[in-house]
């Protein structure tokens, strides 16, 4: 009985110091980054430390395309966009902007700038229920494939953010999507994704209506723009839907600039990550020029705010998570 003792406790403290060791980021290489990280997360999650933060405050918040997914060559809401255009009737391609939807010919339909962006997802987003339009996004990316790497596109995200969103909520954390992209299509996919409900994804909206047809209550999307949570209005909407100031943001480019900022202006502790997209072999290689991803000011003024990049081609040894089989 004493030998079965003594095995059972020894078993316990094995498995014990084995969890306690156990690496909460296995695709991050180690390094500076990933250091900062865990030293945050540890510091605000221990009692004892001056910096800790109660639960309830533990609020971390992450901008979507380019930081918990790619966003090359375009972004993935437009390329949904894109395939709905290519469902059009003809009659109904009436402008530059939809005809080079409908034709797969990205580089006419950026031409057409933001008022035919804007065009685009009006035709293919709108004059549908909420209810029907998430059943078109459930369906495109079932069958839809990015056009680089020929991956569902839900299996374009990145392995080490998934991993840094379950560290995060294993220590208490709440995490939370704010995203230039469109709310009602990043609840369709955020809880299987990363693990996030939809009640904690805050993005661009646009005008929904309520109505009653044929006795069946249903919201309709409507073409006009409800709010842009880009840039300055990120700030404005982690208010708004959340109520807190985060303690923990990450983003990838300067439309995420005010939602760091805000994130590591208030009294307590907090920590500012950026995703710099530096892996032309594995991913993409890109930050001060371009259509997308645009990042400047977060490099000329992030390290003298003490915020973290994580650089990909060397902080990260997986980019995308294995494909299911």
């Amino acid at each position: 009985m004493r030998f079965l003792l003594s095995l059972f406790v020894s078993f316990l403290v094995t498995t014990t110091a084995s969890m306690s060791f156990a690496d909460p980021l296995p695709s991050w290489n180690a390094g500076d980054t990933k250091s900062a990280i865990i030293s945050f997360v540890e510091s605000v999650t221990d009692p004892a430390s001056d910096s800790y933060v109660t639960p309830a405050d533990r609020i971390a918040v992450f901008d979507n395309d380019g930081t918990l997914w790619a966003e090359q060559p375009i972004y993935f809401q437009i390329a949904f966009a894109v395939d709905q255009a290519k469902k059009m009737d003809p009659a109904d391609l009436t402008s530059d902007a939809l005809k080079a939807a409908a034709a797969g010919d990205v580089e006419g339909m950026l031409a057409t700038g933001k008022s035919g962006l804007l065009e685009i997802l009006a035709a293919s987003h709108t004059g549908m229920s909420v209810t029907d339009f998430k059943a078109s996004v459930e369906a495109w990316l079932k069958e839809a494939r990015h056009p680089d790497t020929g991956r569902p596109y839900d299996q374009m995200i990145y392995q080490p953010m998934l991993e840094l969103l379950r560290y995060l909520r294993d220590e208490g954390f709440a995490t939370y999507i704010v995203s230039g992209g469109g709310i009602d299509f990043i609840r369709v996919l955020s809880p299987d994704a990363y693990g996030i409900p939809p009640k904690q994804v805050v993005g661009s909206s646009l005008v929904s209506e309520y109505i009653v047809a044929e006795g069946a209550p249903m919201l309709m999307k409507s073409p006009e723009l409800f709010f842009n949570d880009d840039k300055a209005g990120k700030p404005v909407a982690i208010n708004h839907h959340i109520g807190q100031r985060p303690i923990f943001a990450g983003g990838n480019s300067d439309g995420d600039f005010e939602m760091l900022e805000w994130t590591t202006s208030g009294d307590g502790p907090a920590f500012a990550l950026y995703v710099h997209h530096t892996d032309a072999d594995r991913e993409y290689a890109y930050d001060r020029e371009g259509h997308i991803g645009v990042l400047n000011r977060g490099l000329d003024e992030g390290p003298e705010r003490g915020w973290v990049f994580a650089d990909m081609a060397k902080d990260w040894a997986v980019i995308f998570p294995a494909q299911a089989q």
